[in-house]
């Protein structure tokens, strides 16, 4: 005799159909068959089927099952994977990009010895590819009007110092010695977070930093190509970001700006630094000196190549930044300081492995002393944050 259709629930009018086809081997103690197919067995008859639909089959909305325990602890596939596979190949791109902007800008000021015009035209290619970005609807545009760009003017002056002395010091010393006088970013936090916003360090966090400030002062004392003007300009791009850290944080707390988000935000300031520096990129090195004949003269046989690589770091300049915020955007502040604090690292020794610089045993110890520090504050801020989270929910 031929077996009629699974006839559903009367509670729910596809419990039992969608049960059946999720789960061929249903316990008996539940269900017994009929022949008029699967029905509740005596002990389960009249109580309510909690029930959860295979991927792909949807169930009526007149259904008032409630939704099973696996789906509500997430044992379905919820893209976790993926998300990770993304993260990881952002850190990849932050740690590349910043890798060969180092090195290929480092390579362009030793023949061209200009950070003005070079930071301007790294502006230049960042604003390029930010205006493409809202030209192509890659990313949605910012309502920009006068109010937005005088709250953000301040964040692009400290922003335009920032990069400035940074190219200011990897023109004099070693890519290696500026980021290890960089790696005192977080003092310069506590200490600008103090002065601006109230925020008192706690015993902890001031320890922490013992080591930062001791090692950088060792990587000193010892490193070869040592000068004062490469020294303080990296010693100014920490205040001048750290400055630009704590300008942003009252930015976004402003009510009305919550629409610009980071990258919008870091796009503007870009723009704006461009148009900041680039009268006096002019002013001070002449609008010439990316010309071919101008080049001959300072005695740059392959004039094509350095501006190619000139431009490169541009584009790479902007990326990594770019890729930063978006990288801030989806963990902590913690854990991107701490992914920080390994992107120095990489820089470090992938720079002493390009340019073959000569590191003595007390310069590797001050560098290593030092960013064992910021490790060592990062993860005291991330055992606060952690405190202070559990201290609001309870």
């Amino acid at each position: 005799m031929q077996q009629r259709a699974l006839q559903p629930h009367r509670q729910c009018p596809t419990a039992l159909a969608v049960l059946a086809r999720a789960s061929p081997a249903v316990p008996r103690a539940i269900f017994r068959q009929t022949a008029h197919g699967l029905k509740p067995s005596a002990a389960f008859r009249g109580q309510q089927l909690s029930i959860c639909a295979p991927a792909g089959l949807q169930t009526p909305r007149r259904c008032a099952a409630p939704v099973c325990s696996a789906a509500a602890t997430g044992d379905a596939p919820s893209g976790g994977l993926g998300k990770t596979l993304l993260l990881g190949g952002l850190f990849g791109g932050w740690y590349l990009f910043n890798i060969y902007f180092n090195l290929y800008n480092k390579q362009v000021l030793k023949v061209f010895p200009y950070p003005f015009t070079c930071t301007a035209l790294q502006f230049a290619v960042g604003s390029l590819l930010a205006l493409s970005m809202w030209t192509l609807n890659l990313h949605e545009k910012p309502k920009i009007d006068k109010d937005l760009i005088i709250s953000v003017l301040p964040l692009a002056v400290v922003h335009t110092l920032g990069n400035l002395l940074t190219n200011v010091s990897l023109g004099q010393v070693a890519v290696s010695f500026t980021h290890t006088i960089k790696a005192m970013e977080p003092f310069f936090s506590v200490l600008l977070s103090a002065l601006f916003l109230g925020e008192s360090p706690s015993i902890p966090v001031v320890l922490s930093l013992l080591p930062v400030v001791g090692g950088v002062a060792l990587a000193s004392a010892t490193e070869v190509t040592f000068n004062w003007p490469g020294f303080l300009a990296a010693m100014g791009s920490n205040i001048t970001f750290q400055s630009r850290n704590v300008f942003s944080k009252k930015f976004m707390g402003k009510k009305g700006k919550g629409s610009l988000d980071n990258i919008n935000l870091f796009s503007l300031i870009t723009i704006l630094s461009f148009l900041l520096l680039t009268p006096l990129a002019l002013l001070r090195d002449g609008g010439l000196l990316l010309t071919p004949s101008a080049m001959r003269a300072m005695g740059i046989l392959d004039t094509q190549l350095v501006l190619k690589r000139a431009v490169f770091a541009g584009f790479c300049f902007h990326a990594y930044q770019q890729v930063s915020y978006m990288i801030l955007q989806r963990v902590s502040p913690v854990t991107h300081s701490i992914g920080n604090c390994l992107k120095r690292v990489i820089v470090i020794v992938a720079s002493v492995l390009f340019f073959q610089n000569p590191m003595g045993r007390q310069n590797m110890i001050g560098t290593g002393i030092a960013l064992a520090g910021v490790f060592a504050y990062s993860q005291v801020k991330r055992i606060q944050t952690a405190n202070a989270r559990k201290a609001a929910a309870a």
